[in-house]
């Protein structure tokens, strides 16, 4: 019977907490769409300049799923701007190919269907021999060289955005946040004393994630160390604001946790971990709303592709503006608390 109390009791505490009913069924249900989604949309043909081919090479090509672009001429930087994934030049049959790599597993099933094509091209006389340049990497690349980044800023979004978010709920549950509300202290004095708090935890927390992925996993490092640093804090400044802004709507802990599948989880598929191209043109717009999405992008360009600061600042900018964004929020949700 006692047993039977218990239970009764921990279900209506469940049933009464309509907050955690909802995330309860919902959150598995938006993780689940989107997986769906994700995995069941249609992977497109890697796209190759060709120099000196003719139309039986191409169309071999169309046969083995390579989308085929004749050039006249085209180099390295024409790879970059029209966003091939790789050049393929023959001169006197000997096929030259440069792959950008941006992705290594695109990049050895494209050299993989080129020897093959090449094979059939051949005939019955000695194979052709591929002559293979990468633009970025090289032919040891590992997958993980290029989910690193991806991974280093989505440990800082999530560490940063759970211990900020649970920091100040745990204030507003012990009162100490009501308190101090009864001072004269205005609403943005408070929010910018626990940015700064909680910043400074942040800002070290981002260094040592940085130097321990670089220096002691040896994570490939192309671009500057320190241009990762700013990414990095500006990615965990938008996780303070978000977690900040988000625990004004948990009463518990355990409703604040729950969150991570509604707002975490979801951002994880649109950080490059999965391929985008080939999704449904709303989910790739539906990644525009997802600061890990310019983080990631920004991370990745630097630490793979050695570019700069300049090269990232449209990513740069909009993690700025989601900061600035969830701060007046943050002013904003206040409100609930106390009018000043």
């Amino acid at each position: 019977m006692r047993t039977l109390a218990l239970i009764k009791r921990i279900m209506l505490q469940l049933l009464r907490d309509k907050r955690t009913m909802a995330l309860l069924f919902f959150a598995p249900l938006l993780v689940l769409t989107l997986m769906y989604f994700f995995f069941n949309g249609d992977s497109q043909n890697p796209k190759l300049a060709v120099v000196g081919g003719n139309e039986s090479l191409i169309a071999a090509m169309e046969e083995v799923s390579i989308e085929a672009i004749s050039y006249d001429t085209a180099d390295n930087q024409t790879i970059i701007t029209d966003e091939l994934a790789g050049l393929l030049k023959i001169t006197e049959g000997h096929f030259q190919v440069v792959l950008e790599n941006n992705d290594p597993t695109t990049s050895r099933i494209l050299l993989m269907r080129i020897t093959q094509v090449a094979s059939m091209q051949a005939g019955n006389s000695a194979p052709t021999r591929i002559a293979t340049e990468y633009i970025y990497g090289d032919a040891e690349t590992a997958f993980f060289d290029v989910l690193g980044p991806l991974l280093v800023g989505f440990f800082v979004f999530f560490f940063v955005f759970l211990i900020s978010g649970i920091g100040l709920l745990k204030e507003r549950v012990s009162g100490t946040l009501e308190r101090l509300l009864a001072t004269p202290i205005r609403r943005w004095e408070i929010v910018l004393a626990y940015l700064t708090g909680f910043g400074i935890f942040a800002v070290i927390q981002t260094i040592i994630v940085v130097f321990y992925s670089i220096q002691v996993l040896d994570m490939v490092m192309v671009g500057q160390v320190w241009h990762v640093i700013v990414v990095n804090l500006l990615l965990a400044l938008v996780a303070l604001t978000l977690g900040i802004l988000l625990s004004t709507f948990a009463s518990s802990e355990f409703q604040m946790v729950q969150f991570i599948p509604i707002v975490v989880i979801p951002q994880i598929f649109f950080a490059g971990i999965i391929p985008l191209e080939g999704m449904a043109d709303w989910l790739q717009n539906l990644s525009r709303i997802m600061p890990l999405y310019y983080a990631a992008d920004a991370l990745k360009a630097i630490m793979y592709r050695g570019e700069g600061l300049a090269d990232v600042a449209s990513n740069l900018l909009a993690l700025a503006v989601f900061a600035v964004v969830f701060i007046f929020l943050n002013i904003f949700a206040l409100k609930r608390y106390r009018k000043l």
